[in-house]
């Protein structure tokens, strides 16, 4: 079934969360250099563009703790786009401050953009909008109310008490009092529109960015992380299906335990989920996500999939996640609904990292899912023992160089997290010293039998520790990376796109010769 699902053709792509793309204004968007960035690909002979979550973020600024599981970033919106579509002037952007090319500083980048945006909402409230721009504006709102009206009140109220986390809003509010939410709705009518406006043009340019990378045969593939943050409008709106006490305070926190990334385990602080109530209700809240995800993409990878068979459950006083339990989870129930919703092969990658017990095996490969594959943990077992040995994968995998979450490939090999026994083990699978370690395991994951590959961009560029995107367990300076415009002109991308067609992963044309606009001439590489 696997190596014949339609959804799944051997292809490689690129890891690449779009804050990291460049541009003037302190952080990537959804603009010039994303479409760009789409061609890179296509002339690369990529058909895979990796992101990871879009939701709005919050304290840490980390896309796995996003104030909404529906919602977009704002901070993705394009301004120049904004400007096209007369939504802002040139004037309105005449006094950029000199962001870093290199890093997003998100305080400032936030400050500014805040105060760009509301400029384009106070035109799009003073503009007599045509017929076409009034139906489609109020069509979309009322097609998404049942996740936007929660977000947009959440928002305009989290902006009105300065940040803070609704558990310390006045009771009423932060408990859903009918008066006073009511109240609210009419004290932030503007602020709430606001918050429409900005979600509104976030579809529309994210939706505009996907058709054209579909166009250009690249599949978009996006990242639930199965849990959702504590302060977010999810929780909020829906207390019933979290473990909180009466004031909306978890009681049990999700994490994992001591693993490779920590010896004291991560400690996520994200509420569990009461699945027995998810259940009776048929998992609709469920359903509406996944199908809220896959209109915005291709394919989802589903974050901490081995949750579905069992998770680590901690008391939310530990300080630490050592001291937890596993508990069972909703296992083929939840996915036999979304079978009927969604068809018969789902459209999700399943993270299957760390602690992996028979039953998340069991679950995955049921349902026909791909699991992950990571060049960097393959090397440190003795011999044929590790599944991420290449010898070792399965069709129905993808395989990365590494993730969001690991060191960059060189960085990993530079800064000691490549043991000299792994040095040695890496030297004798490929045989031969390794000068460029990063393009080694590209190789490597190019010439799997995995019917998918996919590289973080700082792979294929060779770029260092410097670069990496997250570190596990450090709360500051991570998902800043950001690279410079020069860097899509380096050669790089005729030698992946070589490697890519040695080993089979270029995409199929109609007529089945090489697209001469996307293709380069073998003489050219």
């Amino acid at each position: 079934m696997a190596a014949n699902n339609p959804m799944f053709p051997r292809s490689s792509g690129i890891l690449l969360h779009p804050t990291s793309l460049p541009g003037r204004y302190g952080i990537g968007d959804l603009g010039e250099w994303a479409y760009r960035f789409v061609d890179w690909l296509a002339e690369a002979g990529q058909t895979v563009w990796q992101v990871l979550p879009l939701g709005p973020t919050s304290y840490g600024d980390s896309p796995y703790q996003t104030l909404s599981a529906f919602a977009g970033n704002p901070l993705l919106i394009s301004f120049d786009q904004l400007v096209e579509d007369g939504w802002l002037s040139e004037n309105d952007l005449a006094d950029v401050p000199e962001f870093s090319p290199y890093m997003v500083d998100y305080g400032s980048v936030i400050e500014y953009h805040t105060t760009i945006l509301r400029k384009a909402y106070h035109l799009f409230e003073a503009a007599v909008l045509s017929q076409k721009q009034q139906h489609d504006y109020e069509s979309w709102c009322a097609d998404n109310a049942y996740w936007l009206d929660d977000f947009a009140l959440f928002a305009a109220l989290k902006n009105d008490y300065g940040g803070r986390p609704w558990v310390e809003w006045p009771a009423g509010e932060a408990l859903r009092q009918p008066e006073a939410l009511e109240s609210a709705r009419k004290r932030l009518s503007r602020e709430i529109g606001e918050q429409c406006f900005r979600q509104w043009i976030f579809y529309r340019q994210w939706n505009a960015l996907k058709a054209y990378a579909n166009r250009k045969g690249i599949r978009l593939v996006g990242d639930i992380p199965i849990f959702v943050g504590h302060d977010s409008a999810d929780v909020w709106a829906n207390r019933q299906f979290f473990t909180l006490d009466d004031t909306g305070q978890p009681t049990f926190i999700a994490g994992v335990p001591p693993d490779y990334f920590s010896p004291t385990g991560q400690r996520w602080g994200n509420p569990l989920y009461q699945w027995d109530r998810l259940a009776d209700d048929g998992y609709r809240w469920w359903v509406r996500r996944v199908k809220a995800a896959l209109a915005t993409v291709d394919l989802v990878r589903i974050d901490h999939f081995r949750g579905f068979a069992g998770y680590w459950e901690i008391p939310a006083s530990e300080p630490t996640a050592v001291k937890g339990r596993w508990v069972p989870g909703p296992g083929f129930d939840l996915f036999d609904v979304l079978k009927r919703e969604l068809g018969e092969n789902l459209p999700i990658i399943a993270e299957d990292l760390g602690v992996i017990t028979p039953d998340v095996e069991q679950l995955r490969d049921t349902l026909g899912l791909p699991g992950m594959r990571i060049l960097q943990f393959a090397f440190g077992g003795s011999g044929g023992e590790n599944r991420f040995l290449p010898h070792n994968h399965e069709i129905n995998s993808i395989v990365y160089t590494g993730t969001h979450d690991n060191n960059t490939t060189l960085g990993w090999w530079m800064e000691g997290e490549a043991t000299p026994d792994v040095k040695e083990t890496l030297r004798d699978y490929v045989g031969h010293e390794l000068l460029e370690p990063h393009w080694d395991l590209i190789r490597l994951g190019l010439a799997s039998v995995a019917h998918t590959f996919v590289a973080p961009l700082q792979d294929v560029w060779g770029f260092g520790a410097d670069t990496r995107m997250n570190t596990p367990g450090r709360e500051s300076g991570n998902w800043g990376w950001r690279f410079a415009p020069d860097w899509l002109e380096h050669p790089t991308k005729e030698r992946l796109a070589r490697l890519t067609e040695v080993f089979g992963r270029w995409p199929e044309r109609d007529d089945d010769e090489p697209d001469a606009e996307t293709s380069p001439e073998p003489s050219q590489r």
